[in-house]
């Protein structure tokens, strides 16, 4: 197993307390509230690999499960119960997968970048919206039809989302170069 460098794992430990910082930067809707913790979760994966973009999100999960309130309404083991952890717990695999995407690229562009970044929110949401709905309904008994789920955890939120997925493609056409760069020297 190839070993991470130690540059790597500093900036996994930054991307996780970005990806903290992300979800106090809210807008509330009834559903599931527009954060930017999808954002730095995109970043990571394209800035960091696939390795250490999936141990930046894996690292604020943990942290946030142990009980720091890193999370948009708080922390604790009791969280994997709030409706909204399946997104949290699908910020994981995206990472994951965007970085996985991001290392094959032989030309680095915006639109490629976009491209898997819309990828890897549609895994966010894969994992999110189904958690959402058993949650509400076999859980906490709200019986949450699934046409309001769809609009409340996905209609609403992936413009949103959208766009983020953009302006992390932007941001990764410019900080790719500089991180690998940083890690060859």
């Amino acid at each position: 197993m190839k070993k991470i460098n130690p540059i790597h794992l500093i900036l996994a430990g930054l991307f996780a307390a970005l990806t903290a910082v992300g979800a106090f930067i809210k807008i509330p809707l009834p559903y599931v509230p527009i954060t930017l913790q999808v954002f730095f979760c995109l970043l990571a994966g394209l800035v960091l690999g696939a390795r250490a973009g999936f141990l930046s999100q894996l690292t604020y999960i943990a942290v946030g499960l142990v009980g720091l309130p890193v999370f948009t309404s708080g922390g604790g083991p009791g969280y994997v119960l709030n409706p909204t952890f399946g997104y949290l717990a699908g910020l994981i695999i995206c990472a994951f997968a965007v970085g996985k995407l991001a290392e094959r690229l032989t030309k680095i562009t915006i639109t490629r970048l976009f491209l898997i970044n819309l990828i890897g929110i549609l895994i966010i949401y894969a994992v999110g919206v189904p958690y959402l709905y058993l949650i509400k309904n076999l859980y906490l008994g709200a019986e949450a039809p699934l046409s309001k789920v769809i609009y409340g955890g996905f209609l609403l939120t992936v413009p949103g989302d959208i766009i983020k997925s953009y302006i992390a493609a932007l941001v990764g056409v410019k900080l790719i170069p500089y991180v690998k760069n940083m890690l060859t020297k």
